[in-house]
C-alpha cells in the first residue's frame, strides 16, 4: 500500500451493539476496495477480523482489528472492535486511535445499549459519530422504526444521508439524499434509477436538508428560504457539522450482499474528519514533519511475530532509525520492525507517518498507553481510559505445581488486555484473575489453555474475614523448661482488651523491673506471631491492644525465645474467654443504573445485607445508589447488574473496613474453616 498524507487518511472505530453486523459490514468494505479477494463469512470463521481462534471457534469478535483499505485515492484504517459488554476494553483501544467512530445498528431495531455505550465513548474522546444501519435487506427489516428510535435520541442532528427505497419488505433501491440519485443492487452491482419523490423520500430528504442546514449560517438562510444546496454547499454543510459534531449522518446499507455500502465508503471518504484535521492533540498538530509523537493503544502478543504495539501516530513520523524512547520509562531501545496489518495478515512498511495508523515488533518496554517520542522533546499523550474489572474469581490449576506458569501466562495475558488484572492474595493463599464478565475470563482460560499449556478452572474467591475480642481478659503466661545445662524460664501477665480499629496495640506497665526490658521485643514478636493466625477460624486477629504488667524472670535461664513463648501461652489462655468474633469486610458500593431500575437494585442491595446511604441522579437518565455492603455478597453482583439493566449499568466497590458479622455467618465461617483444615 502507498504512502498518504494526514490529509487522505481516515481512521474510523467501527462499533456497536454486539450481534448488529459490524464485522460483516467492514468486510464487505475489505472486499469492494479490493483489500481481500473474498467475502468472509463471520459464521464460516474466513473473515479477515476475526482471525483469532477464540474469535473463529465462538463466530463473534472478542478483540480489536485493525485493517487499512484504499478507496478513492484515500486510505481508511479500519478499527472494528467487539460489541460484546465483555469484551469493552477493545472500543477503548478503538477510539482512542480513531477519528470517527461509525455505530453500527441493524433495521429493525431500537437505539440499543451497545449504540448507546459507542456514542458515549466517541463522545468523551471528540470524535466523529456515523451511524450504519446495516441488514435493510433481512426479511421484516423496518429501517424506518431504526432511524426513528435515532431520531427520537439525537432530534435535530440526526441526518439521513442513504435511505432504502421499500416495495414490500423488499429494498428496491438505495437513495443517496446527499446527491439526489438512487440504485437499485442486484448481485453487488448498482444501477442507477429514477429519483423517487414518495412521501417517505420526501420526508427524510426534509430531515436532511435541515441538519445540513444547522451546521452553517449562510446555508441556514437558503434553507428558510426554500432554495434548494448545491452538490458543494451539501458536502460543505456535512463535513463541518460532522466533525463539529452536530451533524450524526445515518447510512442505510446491507453488509452481506454489499448493497450500498459503496456508497457509505464513499461519504466516509468526503464526510468523515480527515487525520490532518483531528489527528492533533493539545498544542501537538498533525504534522509528519514534527517531532514524534505516538499512542500505543494495543497490545498483541503474536506467536509468530513476537509481541506487537500498535501506534497512532499523532506528529512526526515512526521509521526504522528513530529511537523507540517511551516516554514513560524515560528509556529508549532498539526500534523493532515497522509492519502494516490488516487482520492477522501483515506487510513490511518503511515507517507511519502523522495520522496513520502501523504496528512495531518487539519493542518489550512499550505498554498500551505509552507515548513513543522523540527524547529530545518529550510528551505524554493521553493513554487509553480501559474499564474496570468487575469480576474476580479464583484461579485453581489442575495439576499440581503449574502455578507459576499460570501467573506467567496471565501476565503476558494481561500486556494484550488490560482490562485483565491478576494478583496472588497471600493472605488467602488464592491465584485471583479478574476481568469484565464470565465470557471474558471464559476467553483468558481458552487462552491460557492454547497459549501456555496450562489448564485451570475457577471457584469464587476466599473472603479475608478477621477475627477479634469483644472482652478484657488478664492470663498469665509461663514457660519453664529443664533439660541439662541453662534452662528456659519467662514469666509474664498480660492484659489484653479490644481497642477500635484494626492495629494490634503493643503496651507496657512494668514496675521495680519484674520483667527487663531487653525481653520487651520478643514479648511482642510474640504475640504479634500469634494475632497472626486467630484461633477460631485462622484468620488474622485485629483490634486488640495487650499490656504487659508483670512477670518474673530467671538470672540465668530466661532469654528472648522463653519470653517469645510465655507470652504465646498467655494469648493462647486468653483468647478463649475474651469473646472471640469473626468480622466480616465491609465496601462502599457506588452503583448506577437506569431510573427504572433503582428499585431492582435496591432490593438486590438489601437481599445482599446492604444498606443504603444514598441515592440520586447522575449522568442523564442515569441514577448513582451508594450503599455499604459486605464484601462477601459481592460475588455475582456484576452479573446481576448487568442482566438487569441490560448492560447499562456499572458500579465501583471498595474496602471501608471490618465489622461483627452475624450469628450465622460467624458459625458457616468457622465450620468451613474447620473442614478446611480437616481437609489438608
Amino acid at each position: 500500500m502507498k504512502a498518504y498524507n494526514a490529509q487522505n487518511i481516515r481512521n474510523i472505530a467501527v462499533a456497536g451493539h454486539g450481534g448488529r453486523g459490524k464485522t460483516t459490514l467492514a468486510e464487505a468494505m475489505l472486499y469492494l476496495a479490493k483489500a481481500t479477494e473474498r467475502l468472509g463469512r463471520v459464521l464460516d470463521g474466513n473473515t479477515v477480523l476475526d482471525y483469532d481462534p477464540e474469535e473463529k471457534r465462538r463466530k463473534t469478535s472478542v478483540s480489536t482489528a485493525v485493517a487499512p483499505f484504499e478507496w478513492e485515492n484515500t486510505k481508511v484504517n479500519l478499527i472494528d472492535t467487539p460489541g460484546l459488554f465483555d469484551f469493552a476494553g477493545g472500543i477503548s483501544e478503538g477510539v482512542r486511535a480513531a477519528e470517527s467512530v461509525l455505530i453500527v445498528t441493524a433495521a429493525g431495531s431500537g437505539y440499543d445499549v451497545g449504540a448507546e455505550k459507542a456514542f458515549k465513548t466517541a463522545n468523551q474522546k471528540g470524535a466523529a459519530k456515523i451511524f450504519a444501519v446495516t441488514r435493510c435487506d433481512a426479511e421484516h427489516a423496518d429501517f424506518y422504526k431504526t432511524f426513528q428510535a435515532l431520531k427520537a435520541e439525537f432530534e435535530t442532528e440526526l441526518c439521513p444521508v442513504i435511505v432504502p427505497l421499500m416495495e414490500g419488505d423488499t429494498v428496491k433501491a438505495y437513495v443517496n439524499l446527499a446527491a439526489n440519485k438512487a440504485y437499485s443492487y442486484q448481485n453487488g452491482k448498482a444501477t442507477e434509477v429514477p429519483f423517487p419523490s414518495d412521501d417517505f423520500v420526501e420526508e427524510m430528504k426534509s430531515i436532511f436538508s435541515e441538519a445540513v442546514a444547522n451546521a452553517d449560517e449562510e446555508l441556514m438562510e437558503k434553507y428558510f428560504e426554500g432554495e434548494e444546496f448545491t452538490a458543494d454547499e451539501i458536502k460543505r454543510g456535512l463535513s463541518a457539522g460532522v466533525q463539529s459534531g452536530i451533524i450524526y449522518p445515518v447510512f442505510a446499507c446491507s453488509g452481506y450482499t454489499t448493497d450500498a455500502v459503496d456508497m457509505l465508503m464513499s461519504a466516509l471518504v468526503q464526510f468523515a474528519p480527515s487525520a490532518a484535521d483531528c489527528a492533533g492533540e493539545g498544542d501537538i498538530k498533525c504534522d509528519e514533519n514534527g517531532s514524534l509523537a505516538a499512542i500505543c493503544f494495543k497490545t498483541v502478543a503474536d506467536p509468530f511475530v513476537g509481541k506487537m504495539s500498535f501506534f497512532k501516530v499523532v506528529s512526526g513520523k515512526i521509521t526504522p532509525d528513530a529511537p523507540a524512547y517511551c516516554a514513560r520509562t524515560g528509556e529508549s531501545e532498539r526500534m523493532g520492525k515497522i509492519i502494516t496489518v490488516r487482520g492477522g495478515k501483515q506487510e513490511d512498511s518503511a515507517c507511519i507517518s502523522a495520522g496513520d495508523i502501523g504496528v512495531v515488533t518487539k519493542l518489550s518496554g512499550i505498554i498500551t498507553g505509552d507515548t513513543l517520542c522523540n527524547p529530545k522533546q518529550v510528551v505524554e499523550l493521553k493513554g487509553v481510559d480501559f474499564p474496570a474489572p468487575c469480576l474476580s474469581m479464583a484461579v485453581k490449576v489442575r495439576k499440581k505445581g503449574e502455578e507459576e506458569k499460570v501467573a506467567s501466562g496471565l501476565t503476558r495475558l494481561m500486556e494484550e488486555d488490560p482490562t485483565i488484572k491478576f494478583l496472588t492474595n497471600t493472605e488467602t493463599r488464592e491465584q485471583v484473575i479478574s476481568g469484565l464478565g464470565e465470557q471474558h475470563l471464559d476467553v483468558v482460560l481458552s487462552k491460557l489453555k492454547a497459549k501456555f499449556g496450562v489448564e485451570v478452572d475457577l471457584t469464587v474467591p476466599k473472603v479475608a474475614y478477621r477475627e477479634t475480642i469483644r472482652k478484657k481478659v488478664e492470663k498469665q503466661g509461663r514457660h519453664k523448661k529443664q533439660s541439662g545445662g541453662h534452662g528456659q524460664f519467662g514469666d509474664v501477665y498480660i492484659r489484653f482488651e479490644p481497642v477500635e480499629g484494626e492495629d494490634f496495640v503493643f503496651a507496657e506497665e512494668i514496675v521495680g523491673g519484674a520483667v527487663p526490658k531487653n525481653y520487651f521485643p520478643a514479648v511482642e514478636k510474640g504475640l504479634r506471631e500469634s494475632i497472626a493466625r486467630g484461633m477460631i477460624a485462622g484468620y488474622p486477629m485485629v483490634g486488640i491492644k495487650a499490656t504487659l504488667y508483670f512477670g518474673s524472670y530467671h538470672p540465668v535461664d530466661s532469654s528472648e525465645i522463653a519470653f517469645k513463648t510465655a507470652a504465646q501461652i498467655s494469648f493462647k489462655n486468653a483468647v478463649p474467654e475474651a469473646a472471640p468474633t469473626i468480622l466480616e469486610p465491609i465496601g462502599t458500593l457506588k452503583a448506577y443504573m437506569p431510573d427504572d431500575n433503582l428499585g431492582d437494585i435496591m432490593g438486590d442491595i438489601t437481599k445482599r445485607r446492604g444498606r443504603v446511604l444514598g441515592m440520586g441522579p447522575a449522568e442523564p437518565r442515569m441514577q448513582e445508589l451508594v450503599a455499604e455492603v459486605p464484601m462477601a455478597e459481592m460475588g455475582d453482583f456484576a452479573t446481576v447488574l448487568r442482566s438487569v439493566t441490560a448492560g447499562r449499568g456499572h458500579f465501583a466497590l471498595e474496602f471501608t473496613r471490618y465489622e461483627d458479622a452475624p450469628a450465622n455467618i460467624a458459625q458457616k465461617v468457622i465450620e468451613d474453616a474447620k473442614a478446611e483444615k480437616e481437609e489438608e
